[in-house]
Parts: C-alpha cells; sequence; structure tokens
C-alpha cells in the first residue's frame, strides 16, 4: 500500500513541474499555438477550426534517373489555408542522406511557404525511395513527404 502511495504522489509531482505555462516564456512558444483540440470526450470542434492547415501543392517527388555522389533538391511548396498560424516543430529525413530545410517562423494563415529536401546519393545505388516526417501545430500533427531516385552506381 506504502508503494501505490509513493508512486501515485511521484506521478501527481510529475504532472505538476512547472509546465503549466500560461504566457509563453522567454523564446517559447504561447500555448494557444499548440493547443491540442483532441480531448478524452472526443474533439472540440470550435477549437479545431481555428488551427493550422498545411496543404502542399505535391507529396512525392521523382528526381528519376542520376549518378552516384551527386546532391539534389526539390522545393516542396505548401499553404496554410487554415485559421491559425502554422508552426513547424521538427523535419528529418529517413537517414542522413535526406536533409529537410524548413521555416522556423510562424506561417500566418492564407501564407505559403517551402519545405526543401536535398538527397544526397553518396554510396547509394539503385533505387532509392526516402522520405521526411514533419511534425506541426495542425489538427494532423504528422505530415509525410516522399523522393524517389534511379541512382547509378560508380563504375
Amino acid at each position: 500500500m506504502k508503494r501505490l502511495l509513493v508512486l501515485s504522489f511521484l506521478a501527481f509531482a510529475a504532472c505538476n513541474n512547472g509546465n503549466n505555462m500560461g504566457n509563453a516564456g522567454k523564446d517559447k512558444l504561447p500555448v494557444s499555438l499548440v493547443n491540442n483540440p483532441r480531448t478524452a470526450d472526443g474533439m472540440n470542434n470550435e477549437a479545431a477550426a481555428l488551427k493550422p492547415t498545411m496543404d502542399f501543392k505535391d507529396t512525392l517527388h521523382n528526381f528519376g534517373p542520376m549518378h552516384e555522389d551527386e546532391k539534389v533538391e526539390y522545393e516542396f511548396a505548401f499553404t496554410n489555408n487554415g485559421k491559425g498560424p502554422l508552426i513547424i516543430s521538427s523535419a528529418y529525413g529517413s537517414c542522413g542522406c535526406t536533409v529537410p530545410d524548413y521555416p522556423h517562423d510562424a506561417i500566418a494563415p492564407g501564407k505559403s511557404g517551402i519545405m526543401k529536401v536535398t538527397f544526397n546519393s553518396a554510396g547509394k545505388s539503385g533505387h532509392q525511395e526516402k522520405s521526411v516526417t514533419i511534425h506541426t501545430n495542425t489538427i494532423r500533427s504528422l505530415h509525410m513527404l516522399y523522393i524517389k531516385a534511379d541512382v547509378d552506381a560508380k563504375k
């Protein structure tokens, strides 16, 4: 019984460790930008209607044939068609050869942005399929981009 009481206290203390910032601290986003409208009771439709979107023109790009050691890049265009500012919290490639570059500032409603993806074919040969995972403050939260290439090995 003592263990249960101690574990309950530790869990409560861990949940209340100062993360209740109602206002943004220095270099921190305001809570209102990352508020999740999903609750245990379902979806808060009013809050969901105020969220941003991240709508891509396309989510797949095929670089086609290329040579090993060649570096190529593609710019995926997107628009925030939602009601709130779009925040991209992180973006990363499926391996070190695929590197995304994204806007670190909020994208206002109605504005567009570019997610630049660079693929380095060094040490690669044959058909390649890579992905980029993007974390945002949209309802969907997670977005994926894909690239393909056919790499000719060095001779």
